[in-house]
């Protein structure tokens, strides 16, 4: 494998470990597409490092659990945000 691959792989790694990111924040960070991220973290890390795999792993496994949650918020919050501006056309 490259060097610069690695570098990325393991740079990427551990940005999600540090902050918790989904791998759609870490892709944003690193302003490379999503699929390239969970490719690296999820099939090129096990090779490079496999105790930081298993960190980032143990991430992943608790965003996918959560995930549930953050699109129930969101949606909360987009109704929320039209009901708001839907009262402000009214006054």
């Amino acid at each position: 494998m490259y060097d610069y691959i690695t570098e990325r792989v393991i740079g990427e790694a551990e940005y999600i470990v540090e902050t918790g990111d989904t791998v759609r924040a870490a892709a944003a960070h690193f302003k490379i597409s999503k699929s390239t991220v969970h490719k690296d973290v999820a099939e090129r890390l096990a090779a490079i490092d496999k105790a930081l795999y298993e960190k980032v792993r143990g991430v992943l496994d608790k965003n996918l659990s959560e995930r549930h949650i953050r699109g129930g918020l969101a949606t909360k919050n987009k109704y929320k945000a039209q009901s708001f501006s839907h009262n402000l056309r009214k006054i």
